[in-house]
């Protein structure tokens, strides 16, 4: 009797892509499916895009919409904020776009998502208060399920002899959103103010300063939903029509008793396993991992640019917003050239879990290099110092990938996986609002007249 597979436990011995014997090392590797695969990159661009490019005048812009009445200190908890919207709304959504794609097919949900993108977008770059920017973020995540999506694609696209090679290349085109959204962000914000003789003339873009940053990574998203929907092909086998999904669609199914609750064991197959399935070790640790990464990683990208430009006499750097949008432009740059030229050679020297343990390690002095940075005169080199750390600390997040592409229980379940992986990452979002909502329990405890002694 063959052993479950759900049952089966990954520990740091056992190997990412098993094989009989040797038969891996001389199995020769399988071409990528460019023409499909660099479709999957130039979408892999669109989501850093639209989160990077906020970041240089995000700022800026809390402190023009005044909300924080003139108080700096409060700038960096709304800036907070914006960033968190996004990801604690897509934490929350997740799972459903993951687990639809496993049912569905990935296309249909890809180019919903990036229908998402480009509307909420062009809404960020229209709001003028605080609350219609916080709407734009939240329909942001919340439309947008196509990380998780893609992820699944390219496990679907590879094999064990070329995985780690496709690994390499996605954090390139992450990386390249993630230097263009900055650049776009930094360089086009206030055009009006910034380049008066060329937009000096538009009372749109005067009374609108941050819709044409906003209005690029919209209209990519929307120029891409085009090419997907043209060309790109159906990576999984569809369980089902998406037409059978609506209300008006939908046929009556009477269930089988003897199918309603059938042991795990036996659902392991080329159909979508039940979620329960996906509560083993080997997945959660794979997608821990990955949690683990993301939330050194996002809290490091929500404080830095928050911390270039506070002013030096609150211990920041005192940055405008196009120097902060160039040391983010290169910090994407310098992220996915080191991730192309080194991430498969150090995986095949130093092994995936040392090579986890190498990039996380580099994390330390990244992060502690804030405060020194505010101190010292030499800030460049430390900035720079810094940003070579970042790249280093991005190796995480290819291992953790290719663990949980193996962790997956079946290759239909591979966008509930993915699901978990990014649940994992944004759960920090969910614990601050959670956060937020025992202390705003504890305030309602509060009296309304002070106690007296």
């Amino acid at each position: 009797m063959s052993p479950d597979p759900t049952s089966q436990q990954l520990d740091e011995e056992t190997p990412l892509l098993r094989s009989e014997g040797n038969a891996l090392a001389k199995k020769p590797q399988t071409p990528l499916p460019w023409r499909q695969f660099s479709m999957v990159l130039v979408l892999q661009i669109a989501e850093p895009m639209t989160s990077q490019v906020i970041s240089p005048f995000a700022p800026q812009l809390i402190r023009d919409i005044g909300i924080t009445h003139g108080d700096e200190a409060l700038v960096s908890f709304y800036v907070g904020l914006l960033h968190s919207l996004f990801f604690a709304t897509e934490a929350l959504t997740i799972f459903h776009w993951s687990r639809l794609s496993d049912y569905i097919g990935r296309k249909p949900v890809l180019l919903i998502g990036l229908f998402g993108l480009s509307l909420s977008m062009f809404c960020f770059g229209l709001s003028k208060t605080f609350w219609t920017l916080v709407i734009s973020r939240c329909l942001n995540g919340a439309l947008n399920g196509n990380i998780g999506v893609m992820k699944s694609m390219v496990a679907e696209m590879t094999d064990s002899t070329n995985m780690a090679r496709a690994w390499a290349l996605l954090p390139l085109a992450w990386s390249s959103g993630a230097t263009l959204g900055p650049l776009i962000g930094g360089g086009l914000a206030r055009p009006a103010d910034r380049f008066p003789n060329i937009f000096g003339g538009s009372e749109f873009l005067k009374k609108y300063p941050y819709f044409l940053p906003c209005a690029v990574p919209a209209t990519v998203s929307a120029l891409s939903w085009i090419v997907i929907f043209l060309y790109l092909n159906e990576t999984s086998t569809p369980q089902t029509n998406i037409s059978q999904l609506l209300p008006w669609k939908r046929r009556a199914i009477v269930p089988s008793p003897a199918l309603e609750t059938p042991p795990v064991s036996s659902l392991i197959g080329d159909k979508p396993v039940p979620i329960r399935a996906l509560f083993v070790r080997r997945v959660l640790i794979a997608t821990g991992s990955y949690a683990s990464i993301a939330l050194v990683d996002v809290a490091f990208r929500t404080v830095q640019p928050v911390f270039y430009a506070t002013p030096i006499s609150l211990g920041g750097l005192g940055l405008d917003t196009p120097a902060i949008g160039t040391i983010l432009a290169v910090q994407g740059t310098s992220n996915g050239v080191m991730q192309i030229l080194a991430f498969a050679k150090l995986h095949d020297i130093m092994g995936a879990k040392k090579l986890w343990l190498f990039a996380m390690t580099c994390a330390l002095p990244m992060i502690a290099l804030f405060p020194i940075s505010g101190v010292v005169q030499s800030i460049w080199y430390l900035v720079a110092l810094q940003i070579a750390l970042t790249s280093c600390t991005n190796f995480a997040y290819g291992v953790s990938f290719i663990y949980i592409a193996a962790a997956s229980p079946n290759r239909a379940s591979v966008g509930a996986t993915n699901w978990r992986q990014y649940l994992g990452g944004n759960l920090v979002y969910c614990v601050m609002v959670g956060m937020v909502c025992v202390a705003t329990g504890v305030g309602i405890l509060l009296p309304r007249t002070m106690w007296i002694n």
